[in-house]
């Protein structure tokens, strides 16, 4: 299951012809923060932090993922260990049913501590021009091993660009199997890159959704196959959101999408086609790109940014 992914350096250049403000990520503490001047863009938890609240467990804590993510105007799109889905977090990547040699670990509900994603490090953080970014590593651990064993290992490069109107971020998730044995991914209908949104968005009426071919109607948006797709709502009276584009070079692009029936949830979910599998040898690549922004979304400007990442 290779996959065919564009050049990281095209996606900089490609994203500096949009750039009208300059960026920086800093490494603070656990956290790389990327910045506009004093406009926070995002953070990226690197090792676990401290969890927020005392009754959540120890086996929730965890790092590797987008802990937060803003808009130009400063608005937060995202939430971080929401209460009814504490394994949910602003931005992340994970499986859920999975089959590896005979067991069935689920690195996606940790509460069932049967699998975990782990962060490893930070390979590089980086800034130049009018672009940042970052390289990080995570490991999924198949905790129902005897010994524990790691299963998948899975590289992060994150670009960050920003021209005022609209926070740009790259995500390429790169995974590669970690021993000579598979990691099965039987059909299921979540999985992959996750999105909780603001708990301001929380309900059937917090959270609007607008699709590529126009729809918004969540029940109808869950399961659809189409490019993009906006998730927002209103935080502090005001309408902002998050707009995901998949690239086409991804496995069964264009992915069907999983949106919750009544929380701030979404992802795109590949296995809801079927089983898949990520093999010994061949390496998966997933590539997204997070247009972030205040107001309320244009279909019309979407289709171009869409253009725009989709250029080769």
């Amino acid at each position: 299951m290779s996959l065919r992914l564009l050049p990281f350096c095209a996606l900089a250049l490609t994203l500096a012809a949009h750039a009208a403000e300059p960026v920086k990520a800093v490494r603070e503490g656990k956290q790389i923060i990327v910045r506009s001047g004093d406009r926070e863009i995002l953070r990226y938890q690197a090792e676990a932090g401290d969890l927020p609240r005392p009754e959540i467990k120890e086996v929730y804590r965890r790092g590797g993922y987008l802990q937060s993510v803003f808009t130009p105007a400063g608005k937060l799109v995202t939430d971080d260990f929401a209460p009814n889905h504490l394994h949910h977090h602003a931005v992340w990547t994970s499986w859920a049913t999975t089959q590896f040699e005979g067991r069935k670990p689920d690195f996606w509900n940790m509460g069932e501590a049967t699998g975990r994603v782990d962060f490893v490090a930070v390979d590089e953080v980086w800034n130049k021009d009018t672009s940042a970014g970052f390289t990080a590593r995570h490991q999924f651990v198949d905790m129902t091993a005897k010994p524990e064993k790691v299963v998948l290992l899975e590289t992060w490069k994150v670009i960050v660009t920003t021209d005022g109107k609209r926070n740009i971020i790259d995500l390429v998730s790169i995974q590669n199997c970690a021993t000579e044995s598979p990691l099965k991914l039987p059909e299921y209908h979540y999985g992959g890159i996750g999105f909780r949104g603001n708990r301001e968005w929380d309900g059937v009426e917090g959270c609007r959704f607008l699709t590529a071919s126009g729809l918004t109607d969540r029940n109808k948006v869950n399961t659809a196959h189409e490019p993009w797709c906006w998730v927002g709502g209103k935080v502090g009276g005001e309408t902002c959101g998050i707009t995901f584009l998949g690239s086409p070079d991804n496995f069964r692009a264009p992915q069907p999408f999983r949106a919750h029936p009544s929380e701030p949830f979404f992802c795109f979910a590949p296995q809801q086609m079927g089983e898949m599998a990520i093999e010994p040898g061949k390496t998966y690549t997933a590539s997204y790109r997070m247009v972030v922004t205040d107001g309320e979304p244009d279909a019309a400007a979407i289709g171009g940014w869409w253009k725009d990442y989709t250029a080769k």
